[in-house]
């Protein structure tokens, strides 16, 4: 019963606008994390944390599960996984996640959790199966889990 009462959340595209960063996939082509320390909400962040709050409240499980960058490098990726950490910590200080899963690129998200999924990239969706949600009105799709 307790997978059903989990939400995770991608991060980039979904929540995180990563891709709005002006040349961020060359700052990650050079290891630099820059993007996932400037990258600004797609969503009202303050909205998001009461709605997060609130299915906590009510026994949901909040977890992240985001990727780190496509470059085969260790050393970026921990770094990758630091920036990403921090962001969530300064952002979204008030959400206290139940897990945060970052995980080298390409990792099967449905491997890592279940419940529901909300995630940009349609192939995550597809292999969550049911249960798996776009990202359009997020704020409103969490809220009408019940």
């Amino acid at each position: 019963m307790t997978e059903l009462r989990t939400i995770n959340l991608d991060m980039d595209g979904t929540f995180i606008d990563l891709y709005g960063v002006n040349g961020w996939l060359d700052y990650l082509l050079n290891k630099d994390t820059t993007p996932y320390e400037i990258a600004e909400p797609l969503v009202n962040f303050s909205a998001l944390a009461r709605v997060l709050n609130n299915k906590q409240r009510k026994g949901y499980t909040i977890n992240v599960i985001s990727w780190t960058a496509k470059v085969d490098d260790d050393d970026f990726n921990a770094r990758v996984v630091t920036a990403k950490l921090n962001y969530l910590a300064k952002r979204l200080p008030s959400v206290h996640f139940d897990n945060i899963f970052i995980v080298p690129y390409g990792t099967p998200k449905h491997q890592l959790a279940q419940g529901f999924l909300f995630d940009d990239e349609e192939p995550n969706r597809k292999a969550w199966g049911k249960g798996a949600y776009n990202v359009d009105n997020l704020i409103e799709k969490i809220k009408k889990i019940a």
